[in-house]
This record gives C-alpha cells, structure tokens and sequence, in this order.
C-alpha cells in the first residue's frame, strides 16, 4: 500500500520548485546507516514503497528500516487530448519534496557490509543520485 496522508486541508496544490539545499533531515538520526539524495526531485510514493521492499526482501526481516520522508504532495495531471479550461485535474500520484542532502531511508541492527548492500539496491529504485552514509560520533 503506498503512502499518503489520511486527510489535507486542501486537496490541490500549486507545483513549485525551491532548488535549495536541505538543512534539516540532513543527518543519520534514528539508525547507523543512511542513504542520502544528492539531487532534489519529487519522489513518489510509490518509489518509496519499492526501496521499503527491496530492502526487506534482501535483509530478510533482520534489523530496522526507517523510511525518513513522506509523500504529502499531491501531484495532478490532465488526460492526454484534454482541452485546455475544464479547472485543475484530479490527483494523479502523492510526492515526497526531496532536496540535496535529505536522509531517504535509514538502517539500524545490521553490519556494515548488510546495510550496504542493502542500502545500494534502494538507491537503484530511486529517481535521483544517492549515496551511503554512516553516523557522525558526536563529542
């Protein structure tokens, strides 16, 4: 079942794009690993649900994944051969905002080497450069 919230305030909204730098979800927080976008996209629900599975599938139910993005956009689209008026379309799909350096997914109880690989075959299923990074030790 792919995400979506359970209720808006308004169901359509305006489609625009603010290419900054993401300052917060930046960080490995809740797990040891983490797969971070290098690039800004919207990420559909959909895509999120196919790195959830792809995850699971490879580490076999062992360890934690915590998915660090939801999809609260509402994208829409007009059919094809439609005539311009007619108001704004129907929701096609949920979007999550991703911005440059934004925490996709997060891995905990596993090695290195597992969260890795695990972690590389997400990234396969997502839309935009990724890459793996570990927790910084704080002091």
């Amino acid at each position: 079942m792919a995400l979506m919230p359970k209720r808006v305030k308004y169901r359509k909204e305006m489609r625009r794009v603010r290419p900054r730098k993401a300052t917060k979800g930046n960080y490995v927080a809740y797990g040891d690993y983490g797969l971070q976008a290098l690039d800004g996209c919207w990420l559909k629900a959909t895509q999120i649900e196919a790195g959830r599975v792809a995850a699971m599938h490879f580490v076999k139910r062992e360890g934690k994944l915590f998915i660090r993005v939801f999809p609260d956009k509402p994208i829409s689209k007009k059919p094809l051969e439609t005539r311009m008026g007619t108001g704004k379309a129907d929701v096609d799909y949920w979007a999550a905002r991703v911005k440059p350096g934004t925490m996709l997914f997060e891995m905990a109880g596993v090695t290195q080497q597992v969260a890795k690989a695990a972690l590389v075959r997400v990234a396969m299923k997502m839309p935009v450069r990724c890459r793996f990074v570990g927790r910084r030790i704080r002091v």
